[in-house]
């Protein structure tokens, strides 16, 4: 198998599970040195021996991702270690509940915003000349169809806007970082798949009828690669397309 990625170096966030394991295996797969970062180490170590059967290496960062600080002091140990960041896929996530925006309690909505938003932030914020200092630094955050789509749902009001504040922020970092460096920075639809949050938000839904996350990984791992061009934009997977977000000029 080529390896794309051969010599790059990835972050990948809520790498012990769900979509987040199966974009580190690609990646790793493909030739990259990933930092898994997750808060499980029992998970983390597991993950660990599946990319050494692969040949490969990487580095478990065993981390609570609102531990900011800690996210503040990753970006400068990546420095002393490797002086760059080829890649990083902001995946870790929380769905929180499923209620009417009045009835959520204040600590619930700060929970959801704290993984879903400002931890990308912080991360950005530490990694921002790490990744300037890569040839092809590439960004992708994990959005959602409830942070954008024509119609939103009630009861969805965190989560929904959690994601639309991440929708945001890759627009934004693509703006300050097109014409600057060789940074590109995506936003993914997973669409429906075969996860625990998905699970825990349609109870009632068959996951033997979902795909699953390894089905999404290689087109993750495409937004990666030097070879990737776009920047500010979405990758729908369920429609494999990328679009344009949309909105009055």
């Amino acid at each position: 198998m080529s390896q794309p990625l051969s010599g790059r170096l990835a972050l990948v966030t809520g790498a012990s599970r769900g979509i987040g394991r199966a974009v580190a295996l690609e990646l790793a797969r493909q030739g990259a040195h990933v930092i898994a970062l997750a808060r499980t180490q029992g998970a983390l170590e597991q993950l660990d021996d599946e990319i050494r059967a692969l040949g490969q290496e990487a580095t478990l960062v065993p981390c609570d991702i609102k531990d900011y600080e800690a996210l503040d002091r990753l970006g400068g140990a990546i420095f002393q270690r490797w002086g760059k960041l080829d890649i990083f896929v902001g995946n870790a996530g929380v769905l929180g509940p499923i209620t009417p925006l009045a009835h959520l309690d204040p600590k619930q909505w700060d929970d959801v915003m704290a993984v879903n938003v400002t931890a990308n932030w912080r991360l950005l914020r530490s990694l921002d000349a790490l990744l300037r200092a890569s040839d092809a630094g590439r960004v992708v955050l994990m959005s959602s169809g409830a942070g954008h789509k024509a119609q939103f749902s009630p009861y969805w009001g965190a989560y929904a806007a959690s994601k639309a504040a991440v929708d945001a922020l890759v627009r934004t970092y693509a703006a300050e970082t097109a014409n600057t460096s060789a940074v590109r920075v995506m936003a993914v639809n997973p669409g429906p798949l075969r996860t625990r949050m998905r699970a825990a938000a349609m109870p009632g839904e068959d996951p033997m009828t979902l795909k699953k996350p390894e089905d999404i990984a290689p087109g993750i791992a495409e937004l990666c690669a030097p070879a990737w061009t776009q920047t500010g934009k979405l990758y729908d997977f369920p429609q494999d397309r990328v679009l344009s977000f949309q909105g009055p000029a």
